[in-house]
């Protein structure tokens, strides 16, 4: 039986309209509605639902926006168990920038009928040339000509795929935006004819079960997760469901945004993806993206100017629109405090590198192993939890430097490469050939590749991703080269990669049979390193420049007018100690009596401290930190430096160093010549400066003869340090000093600090970055909403650090945490809302709790440490970041 479906007929343009009033039938005149924005033009929504034939109704919004007349248009599907209400914002704000957008329902969500058929060429395929139809007939689409509009689609998943298919099928449309989706179905959920068992039943039970699909669909996968091998006709149901069915059709300019966390639709499919498409003389942008399928960040603002400008340029016909880099990728570094999750910085390069650019080989060392499949492939190993999304994710854990995989002794064999002697970047998929032998004829083996630290202990597995493999005719033995998951990941200095074969898989289906592998090396590791993609250094403010002079004409302004200051209060000689006492201190918004900024907040810093000041966005932290020096006066309470009241231009400031947003520096003059400008400004004693001193604390060398202009961000924000310690002053206040630093900046930032506070003054600094906080400050204060949380030395507020929160699905039955709490290795087991609290005793670790955890069938969701500082500051702040 041939299972291969028809090719949709691309719409002729003089039948498109007869075509649209034959198959479309409006439910009544719709619904029109207006969404009210500030400073926006109003845009207007009407709903209607379309019926298509066969009984299936279709059900659309339709947004513009501005004045009448014609203007290009914008299909938005939606992800995979939503609805078209899930990409309202986004169709509201392309509707604001000038486009007409319609969103919709695809069969069998939302309240759309009709099965779900994974983009049926004849379904959900055809349902959008019957859309592209109706677009043609609105007097508000620009049209390329009779029944041709100017249209482009973009989506996530789901709709990142009808995009790809809608391109591909009909030729009306111009350009494509999809994200994190797939151009191979059958390859994303059989790869390498391994079953992606977990993935695969989180599709179904996201539909609403097997019924709702189409009913060839449902067999299949009642088939396929019964054997746990994907068969022939398998792979031809979701061959024909793929854009690669019709990869020599999609010819429009297409923009391709991939997850790097994600083991669904991973960075190969968009590789694929570009590669057809680009050989069809198409332009092509590719962006791999910080979050995906497993979580992570998804930059939903980012992606969404990128597909407006994508569409100005290919739709609008704007030349001048900023369409972005041929290739962009989103690396991490730090912690943001208003959320937990790693920091961003953008990389890029003029053209696409591909997954095999700039290999260099790292050797290998190794015996030939021998390692079990086990009976029923259990226990497996663990990778990833596939589906659980969200920041609890292992790929967050990952990225952020947690390593929480497991592989079973006897279940797998490792090789291992020498420290490296330099840091080393991987962007895109290595390779390895091994020979493989097995007392089966068939062998399944899960192949990654991990980042060992310098203590041998610490492993991880970049974005939790596993490349597995079927070896046929293994009994014999052969030669297999295995191509890695593609990540974009940074190996220190001192860590050493190791390559696992792993004989199972929690996310995958492995052979039921016991059988017996043996493996070798036949190459070393290969490694691409994309040489040509660079990481932007971050620009500096446009305000640097205007600044210095602003604070000039402000200071003079305030001199000539012989301000008079009010009368101060005496200074307290208990506090004459007391680097900074804060009590009862509120300020309220401007034009409000009852909302405040800051209200109530008491703390006190002592000398030798260095004070974090944290709180996610909006909770005083700014507000505090200018009332403290001087720059704003608060409402109630009273701030005391040395037991002296602050008040603006108190003479007690200029013990107090600060550095605030930045510092303006003169570019044509040196570092050494901009710090002596700055200071002979104040007016006071040269000998008074100490500049030697603050630059040796400072680290900038020899660079202080050099221009300012030819400075790095990271020496200019050292600069700037150097700046605010002029003086030596015994209160050094940083707002936010290592913004737009890589890591090894920020590294060099927080030994700045450290070294500053050493000799008992005192530092307080106000950051996002909870891991550079957690490694300089000896004390914290946190705030919310403009109150005080919590305040004490770190490791009180951080509390042990040997307490995992195990997030689960349901809450957890006491007899369940009774047998976890008896596990060995295993303290204790608390129930909490989120799961379970587990202590860990000497001998527990986290890889061996999570093999316990999924033998005990327990519903986990996320593993964590629970005091580490990121989980102590969200806990403290509740819901509020």
């Amino acid at each position: 039986m041939d299972l291969r479906l028809p090719r949709l007929r691309r719409p002729r343009p003089r039948r498109a309209l007869a075509a649209a009033a034959a198959v479309v039938v409006l439910a009544g005149a719709g619904t029109w509605t207006a969404v009210a924005s500030d400073d926006a033009p109003e845009v207007r929504r009407a709903d209607r639902v379309m019926a298509t034939g066969e009984g299936v109704r279709i059900d659309t919004s339709f947004f513009t926006a501005g004045p009448e007349g014609r203007r290009p248009a914008v299909l938005l599907g939606h992800g995979f168990g939503g609805s078209k209400e899930d990409v309202r914002a986004q169709a509201e704000d392309l509707a604001r920038d000038g486009y007409a957008v319609l969103t919709w329902s695809a069969r069998g969500f939302g309240r759309s009928t009709g099965k779900i058929g994974l983009n049926d060429p004849e379904g959900e395929v055809a349902d959008v040339s019957r859309l592209v139809d109706w677009l043609a007939a609105r007097p508000e689409v620009r049209l390329d000509k009779d029944g041709d509009p100017r249209v482009g689609m973009a989506g996530n998943s789901y709709g990142g795929a009808i995009a790809l298919l809608g391109a591909g099928y009909d030729d009306r449309v111009d350009a494509v935006a999809p994200a994190i989706t797939y151009f191979d179905l059958a390859e994303a959920l059989f790869p390498d004819g391994v079953f992606k068992k977990l993935w695969a039943g989180a599709f179904v039970t996201s539909g609403g079960g097997c019924a709702r699909f189409e009913p060839e669909l449902c067999a299949m996968y009642e088939r396929v997760a019964e054997s746990g091998v994907p068969d022939a006709r398998a792979r031809a149901l979701l061959e024909a469901r793929s854009p690669a069915a019709v990869a020599d059709r999609i010819d429009v300019p297409t923009l391709l945004m991939q997850g790097q966390t994600d083991s669904l639709f991973p960075l190969g499919q968009a590789d694929a993806a570009a590669r057809a498409i680009r050989a069809n003389g198409a332009p092509v942008g590719v962006d791999w993206l910080a979050g995906g399928h497993d979580g992570g960040d998804p930059e939903t603002d980012r992606l969404h100017e990128r597909v407006r400008a994508w569409f100005d340029r290919y739709l609008k016909g704007d030349e001048s629109a900023d369409t972005g880099p041929a290739f962009r990728v989103t690396r991490t570094g730090g912690v943001d405090s208003t959320d937990g999750r790693a920091q961003l910085r953008g990389a890029s390069a003029d053209a696409y590198p591909g997954l095999h650019s700039g290999t260099r080989t790292v050797e290998l060392t190794g015996r030939e192993q021998r390692f079990a499949n086990p009976a029923g492939a259990n226990p497996p190993a663990v990778s990833a939890l596939p589906g659980i999304g969200g920041s609890g994710g292992l790929s967050q854990l990952s990225s952020l430097g947690i390593g929480v995989s497991l592989d079973f002794p006897g279940q797998h064999a490792r090789f291992e490469s020498a420290p490296v002697t330099r840091d080393l970047r991987v962007t895109g998929s290595p390779t390895v050939t091994v020979r493989v032998r097995s007392t089966s004829d068939d062998a399944v083996l899960f192949a990654k590749v991990y980042d060992v630290g310098p203590d041998g202990r610490q492993q991880v597995l970049p974005s939790q991703l596993v490349t597995p493999v079927r070896v046929e005719g293994a009994r014999v033995g052969k030669d297999v080269e295995l191509t890695l998951p593609a990540v974009d990941h940074e190996v220190r200095e001192g860590h050493r990669l190791r390559l696992v074969l792993a004989s199972t898989d929690l996310a995958y289906a492995s052979p039921a049979a016991p059988a017996t592998y043996t493996v070798s090396l036949k190459s070393g590791l290969t490694v691409p390193t994309a040489p040509g993609v660079t990481t932007a250094e971050a620009p500096l403010p446009a305000w640097v420049v205007w600044l210095p002079v602003a604070g000039a004409v402000t200071a003079l302004a305030l001199l000539l007018t012989g301000r008079r200051r009010t009368a101060a209060p005496a200074p307290d000689p208990d506090l004459a100690d007391v680097p900074l006492q804060i009590t009862g201190l509120s300020k309220r918004y401007a034009r409000s009596a009852d909302r405040y900024a800051v209200r109530d907040l008491s703390f006190r810093v002592d000398k030798g401290q260095v004070l974090g000041l944290l709180g996610p966005n909006g909770a005083g932290k700014t507000t505090t930190l200018r009332m403290l020096m001087g720059l704003i006066k608060p409402d109630d309470g009273e701030i005391r430096v040395f037991g002296h009241a602050v008040r603006p231009g108190a003479p007690v400031l200029s013990r107090v160093g600060a550095f605030v947003e930045g510092a303006g520096f003169l570019p044509h003059l040196s570092g050494r010549e901009n710090l002596e400008l700055y200071w002979a400004a104040t007016g006071r004693p040269p000998e008074d400066a100490h500049l030697d001193e603050a630059l040796e604390i400072a680290g900038l060398g020899d660079a202080l003869a050099r221009a300012v202009r030819t400075y790095s961000q990271g020496m200019r924000q050292r600069l700037a340090i150097a700046q605010a310690m002029l003086g030596l002053p015994d209160l050094l206040i940083l707002d936010e000093p290592t913004n737009g630093l890589d890591p090894p900046q920020i590294r060099e930032m927080r030994e700045v600090m450290i070294r500053y506070a050493a000799a008992g003054r005192t530092v307080i600094v106000s950051s996002h970055l909870l891991a550079e906080v957690e490694q300089s400050c000896t004390h914290l204060v946190v705030m919310d909403r403009g109150r005080l949380v919590q305040a004490g030395p770190v490791h009180d507020i951080i509390g042990s650090g040997d307490t995992l929160l195990v997030g689960t699905v349901t809450p957890v039955e006491e007899p369940l945490a009774e047998k976890v709490a008896a596990l060995p290795g295993v303290e204790s087991a608390v129930r909490t809302d989120e799961g379970l609290l587990v202590r860990l005793g000497a001998d527990g670790t986290a890889p061996r709790l999570i093999a316990e955890l999924v033998r005990l069938e327990v519903p986990v969701t996320s593993v964590g440490p629970h005091r580490r500082l990121e989980d102590a500051f969200l806990t403290l702040i509740g819901g509020s970041a």
